[in-house]
């Protein structure tokens, strides 16, 4: 029987916990500072949704918006502004930048102590390091899906498809640190239906919509749908989740599966980086 994995409830626990922790906090509570260049819709309503978790558990939220035809010289201000701010917990650069801007160069004007995504070089080189205090967001939820599932990774065969560093990349390693056989699949992946039929656990993150069926899955295999695509029939994930379910032993939804965790694990995220800058003080 399939168990499809309830996103938003393990979600609540961790804005909880948050909250709990939060509370106990006297005087400046952590503050997420959230920078936005203005012109893409699906960003505004991600950064709204931020501000307002981070109101749910307590924290204090801050949002710079910028100009679609900003500079990088002004871009580069702000966040050199917002590092400089003590009252700054962590940043958040909102993905991706029109096209004047380089993504890569502009994640790492962050200061890496306030870096809450885990994307500039030096938190990256950690992570890989396996001596990261923090991880990607969605990578960290995906994680804390398994595990709150008491899904066994050691020993299993884990393929991912997509290898962007915020999920692709950042969960192969976290399953690999879990001591998962790990493969990393992508556009010019060689028979990927055969190397996914292998898979104990399939991570799928490349944003096409309902690209994988059931002939990609193993029967009882975990499958963790990280696809967000905005259809006329309202969003829908990478997997075809109908076509599949009956196939897996653990599924996630889209809506309702990771996309929630990576709100909490934001909100952790910027919990974990204020306890490291106040334990300095």
């Amino acid at each position: 029987m399939t168990n499809v994995i309830d996103g938003k409830a393990l979600a609540t626990k961790i804005k909880e916990n948050v909250k709990a922790e939060v509370e106990k906090i006297k005087g400046i509570k952590p503050t997420l500072a959230c920078i936005i260049v203005e012109g893409n819709k699906a960003s505004e309503v991600y950064v709204a949704s931020k501000k307002k978790a981070c109101e749910s558990v307590g924290m204090n939220s801050i949002i710079a918006r910028l100009p679609e035809d900003v500079s990088e010289e002004e871009l580069f201000q702000t966040i050199d502004k917002l590092n400089a701010d003590d009252t700054i917990s962590a940043i958040l650069l909102q993905l991706p930048l029109p096209k004047q801007l380089d993504d890569v160069k502009a994640t790492n004007r962050i200061s890496p102590s306030k870096d809450v995504d885990c994307l500039t070089y030096e938190n990256l080189g950690a992570l890989f390091s396996a001596r990261g205090t923090i991880a990607p967001c969605t990578a960290t939820g995906i994680i804390k899906i398994l595990e709150s599932e008491n899904i066994d990774i050691a020993g299993k065969n884990a393929v991912v498809i997509g290898r962007s560093l915020l999920v692709g990349k950042s969960v192969a390693n976290l399953l690999e640190q879990k001591n998962a056989t790990v493969t990393i699949c992508h556009s010019k992946t060689q028979n990927l239906k055969n190397i996914c039929q292998q898979a104990d656990i399939l991570v799928v993150a490349i944003g096409k919509t309902k690209f994988v069926t059931k002939e990609f899955v193993k029967e009882g295999a975990v499958v963790i749908d990280v696809g967000i695509n905005r259809t006329e029939d309202g969003l829908m994930g990478d997997v075809d989740f109908d076509d599949v379910k009956d196939k897996c032993s653990y599924i996630t939804p889209v809506p309702g599966g990771v996309g929630p965790l990576t709100v909490a694990c934001l909100l952790e995220n910027t919990l974990i980086l204020y306890n490291q800058q106040t334990k300095k003080d």
